[in-house]
């Protein structure tokens, strides 16, 4: 889930930063130290905009640095279980599929991609139903339920996401259509 949050956080300006124009190393500090990253909260800052300094900076002693305290808006991605996501297959493995949405990845597991037994391509990068036929490779769009979620504040690439389309409504965009298609045809057959 995404969302606009205005938050308080303090910024160390090093001394040597300090001859340059404060607005702008204030912004860049600011940029480095807090997007792209985890907050206490579990949210993943995706983009800062609007610094703006709240009062004095301090000088710890000792340090020569100033701590200053800043506000800024931010668009903050939090995901959470059982939250339906769609995000594009990003690489095929022979246990899975990953699945980008948002900033993070996700893994489809094989035996959550579909209700039919699923061979893997290797040749084609692809994972194909013994039976339907049908098939997922990469590139394509599919729509998931966040089912798993263990996030890594050092490295939030490195966090796991696990994901399932074994549901009605769920799976690969054309899948969800054409089984849509289906169901009106077969409703206005009776």
């Amino acid at each position: 889930m995404y969302m606009l949050t205005e938050v308080e956080k303090v910024v160390r300006i090093p001394p040597v930063e300090l001859k340059e124009d404060i607005d702008n190393v204030i912004d860049r500090l600011t940029w480095d130290a807090y997007e792209g990253r985890f907050s206490e909260d579990k949210t993943f800052t995706i983009l800062i905009r609007n610094v703006r300094t709240e009062g004095p900076g301090r000088i710890v002693h000792g340090d020569g640095a100033v701590y200053q305290t800043v506000k800024f808006d931010q668009i903050v991605f939090k995901p959470k279980e059982n939250e339906l996501i769609e995000g594009v297959v990003v690489e095929i493995l022979k246990f899975g599929a990953f699945v980008r949405f948002g900033p993070l990845d996700g893994l489809l597991h094989i035996s959550q991609v579909m209700n039919d037994r699923v061979d893997i391509d290797e040749a084609n990068q692809r994972l194909v139903g013994k039976d339907t036929g049908r098939f997922l490779a990469v590139g394509d769009i599919v729509r998931a339920r966040i089912v798993s979620i263990d996030l890594n504040e050092k490295s939030p690439q490195d966090s796991k996401i696990g994901l399932t389309m074994r549901q009605d409504g769920l799976g690969k965009l054309q899948w969800i259509e054409e089984d849509f298609k289906k169901r009106k045809e077969n409703a206005g057959d009776e």
